[in-house]
């Protein structure tokens, strides 16, 4: 996780440093702030912050990975990763709920929005329970 932690908190320094460019560069050339990008940038700064902290604060509790140690081989990252579904159409599910919901943000039909926003809790809960129910179902749960 120290890889994680160090790209996001470069990304941030680096939003950072472009938003005083930013905010300093369209005050001279157009006699103001442009508040919109400069407050765009901050926003990213502080997104990137947010992540960068999490992931300094997961590895500080974890053991070192493969990736975070300057000692490691290749063989070191072999085996299992962890579970990956092989087919899941759930996120199709997912992603045609955020369209509904979407679509009535834009044309502001607040029976769309909520028709969306059930269907994409419904379409979340089925794609997270579908190895815990029905036919998919392993054995160790």
């Amino acid at each position: 996780m120290k890889t994680e932690y160090r790209i996001f908190v470069g990304v941030a320094l680096f939003l950072i440093v472009a938003a005083v460019v930013y905010g300093w560069w369209t005050d001279l050339s157009m006699g103001g702030i442009e508040w919109i990008g400069t407050t765009a940038l901050a926003l990213s700064f502080l997104l990137c912050l947010m992540c960068g902290g999490y992931f300094w604060f997961v590895s500080r509790r974890i053991d070192p990975r493969p990736e975070d140690r300057l000692d490691a081989e290749i063989a070191d990252g072999a085996g299992e990763l962890g579970f990956f579904s092989p087919g899941s159409y759930w996120p199709f599910g997912i992603a045609t709920s955020a369209l509904i919901a979407s679509l009535g943000l834009v044309f502001w039909m607040w029976w769309l929005i909520a028709l969306g926003i059930v269907c994409v809790l419904l379409s979340t809960s089925a794609m997270l329970f579908e190895y815990y129910t029905g036919t998919r179902r392993t054995a160790e749960h």
